[in-house]
């Protein structure tokens, strides 16, 4: 038998986009006192702030020029953290990003070590929510990590 995170990485291409749950997203902006005005990977049911982005609209197309939170694909993860970079430090915003934990990869050298303001590694894997604003089945098959870059 396949373990979850095998299964996982065969599954990625068709499904890797998940809502955040809105409580975690609350307890970690009042924890480090951030307060994003935008979301910028979200859809229609799952988004944690009333402006938001969705995949259709591609942030990618916008220069994010207020405080910003992503939770992006697993698949893309590289791409949508160069680019949250580049918009903290081109427009000076503060953003909150929650992420896999995959702490060798070149994106965590390049965007987040000795970058990050802070770092928190959540406790226990996400239950995220599914297309239709449910909670999923499974849990999260790696670990999350929560990542504030703010403004200087």
């Amino acid at each position: 038998m396949k373990s979850r995170s095998v299964q996982h990485l065969h599954s990625i291409n068709v499904q890797d986009e998940y809502g955040t749950p809105k409580e975690l997203f609350q307890n970690i902006c009042k924890k480090y006192q951030i307060y994003p005005q935008i979301d910028i990977c979200a859809s229609h049911i799952n988004h944690v702030l009333p402006n938001y982005i969705t995949k259709e609209q591609n942030c990618f197309n916008y220069e994010i020029k207020q405080d910003f939170f992503m939770n992006p694909p697993y698949s893309r993860v590289s791409e949508f953290m160069e680019f949250a970079y580049s918009q903290h430090i081109k427009h000076n915003v503060s953003c909150l990003i929650l992420t896999y934990s995959k702490t060798g990869t070149k994106w965590w050298h390049k965007y987040v070590q000795d970058k990050a303001d802070n770092v928190e590694f959540q406790k226990g894997r996400i239950s995220f929510l599914d297309e239709n604003g449910n909670r999923t089945k499974h849990c999260a098959p790696y670990d999350s990590v929560w990542i504030v870059l703010k403004r200087k």
